[in-house]
């Protein structure tokens, strides 16, 4: 349950705020917020706050209890948070990961540009809302046994690659290349696996989507050159995490280490911090299961990008080759990683909670994709359905800094029961259409619960993480097609 918190935060300098160590008892380290002046006023006081004050109380904590801008209220952990931990004395939390593991984005160009195209795109829109399984519990034309489904969890990406559904060059995009070889398909539920077997290659709802975009801006021509992205050219973005598969897995190993706190006498300021020591058998477990879900999600966003590049096929009666069909890069937001950093001077190996938040590795790290070792890794933050959404870099100091991290989108300001409320009686349709961009749904009440006024104002948010330092700007994308569960 949401409530205020009567925290005071410190300023730092412009973009860097702290809640003290001695704000409230029990915390071990301090916490730091990312954030403006004007973003600031959005969550003073709000839930959120106390939430970075309660993650830095966990056991073998490192570093800070970081926050992004794009904070907001979660379960557990704030979302934008990010928080480390020792592998010796440190826990791991479904509550630093959340239901939806591996959430993420990926960005795919084309050699297509918009004003060529533009009169095309209400039939696109029409197609794409056709051919796109999308909304709650909506499952796809993949249906899986048991067996079959934990080889995806296994195997992640690759799996989609042997079922020539995408290629190596894909594989290579993404982050982690696609799989966490630290999964284990066997600390997974016969009911997860039910509640996934059909759902590869789809959607989902809420604030999951599908946007044909055109490149608006370029801010970096070194590291969009090496994306190979362009002023007017057309791209695509999907966001979709692990559907019914990975809520299952968090449902189940939420109430696991509920127990498991109480056997290791881990003191919880918050329930919903529900944890165990990383070394534990419970922890073992659950970042077995978690990776397995990441490796679900992974497959589950490369099969949506085949099934867009057969539809642009479709429609615009060229091949994918022709098309220029390249994925840019795929980027997760909801994971636990087992990674090294620097921790008071020193390399060490934690486990890094990203909970609404991006890995932001810089230039030169030997774990970024090779095509962008020499700009850094690719970040995608997408914004509204109206604003636009954003492709950043990671950067050297975010390594300092954030465990390598930066925010993962614009962030929520109004709850989808505020949105819908705010929004009656409106023709956002009508209204998005004027604006140039075409708006599909399954449903006319998920646009209510995601209308653009649901978020805080990307440039805003983009703006602190790239003053702070902790990601830099390469373009800026306008929507032309969105299409919603």
């Amino acid at each position: 349950m949401q409530s205020n918190s009567q925290i005071k935060l410190e300023r730092i300098d412009k973009f860097r705020w702290r809640v003290p160590k001695n704000a409230m008892k029990g915390m071990r380290v301090d916490g730091k917020i990312y954030s403006s002046s004007k973003l600031i006023k959005g969550i003073e006081g709000d839930a959120s706050v106390n939430q970075v004050a309660n993650v830095a109380t966990l056991p073998g904590i490192v570093g800070e209890s970081l926050a992004m801008p794009d904070i907001h209220w979660g379960y557990g952990f704030p979302i934008g948070g990010v928080a480390a931990f020792d592998l010796n004395e440190g826990v791991i939390s479904p509550g630093g990961v959340g239901y939806d593991i591996n959430c993420g984005v990926n960005l795919t160009r084309s050699k297509l540009f918009a004003d060529d195209i533009r009169d095309r795109l209400p039939f696109l829109a029409d197609v794409l809302l056709s051919q796109i399984p999308c909304g709650v519990g909506v499952g796809g034309d993949i249906v899986l046994n048991a067996k079959e489904m934990r080889k995806v969890s296994e195997l992640g990406a690759r799996w989609v690659a042997k079922r020539g559904m995408a290629s190596l060059t894909d594989i290579e995009h993404m982050e982690e290349g696609g799989c966490l070889s630290s999964a284990d398909p066997e600390a997974v539920s016969d009911r997860a696996c039910e509640r996934g077997r059909d759902q590869l290659g789809t959607l989902g709802s809420g604030n999951h989507f599908m946007e044909v975009q055109e490149v608006q801006e370029i801010y970096d021509p070194k590291a969009a050159q090496a994306m190979g992205l362009e002023v007017g050219q057309v791209v695509f973005m999907v966001h979709s995490g692990s559907r019914g598969f990975g809520y299952q897995i968090c449902q189940e190993h939420l109430k696991k280490m509920g127990n498991a706190s109480n056997k290791y006498n881990i003191p919880l300021v918050d329930r919903q911090l529900a944890c165990a020591p990383i070394q534990s058998p419970e922890g073992k477990e659950y970042a077995g299961a978690m990776a397995a879900g990441a490796n679900f999600a992974w497959a589950n966003r490369l099969i949506l990008v085949h099934r867009i590049r057969r539809i642009f096929e479709h429609v615009f009666g060229m091949g994918a080759e022709k098309l220029g069909l390249g994925l840019v890069f795929d980027v997760s937001h909801n994971i636990a990683k087992f990674e090294t950093h620097l921790v008071n001077g020193k390399k060490q190996k934690v486990c890094v909670h990203r909970k609404g938040a991006t890995r932001a590795f810089g230039p030169g790290d030997d774990r970024v994709s090779p095509a962008y070792r020499g700009v850094g890794q690719p970040v995608l933050i997408p914004g509204d359905m109206r604003t636009g959404s954003f492709v950043l870099v990671g950067t050297g100091q975010a390594m300092e800094e954030t465990f390598g991290s930066t925010c993962h989108g614009a962030g929520r300001v109004l709850s989808r029961t505020a949105a819908l409320k705010a929004t009656r009686g409106r023709d956002l349709t009508g209204s998005l259409e004027k604006d140039g961009v075409y708006v599909r749904a399954r449903k006319l009440k998920t646009l209510g619960e995601e209308a653009p006024e649901a978020y805080k104002n990307v440039d805003s948010v983009v703006d602190v993480a790239e003053g702070a330092g902790i990601a830099r700007k390469v373009a800026r994308l306008k929507p032309l097609v969105v299409i919603k569960g």
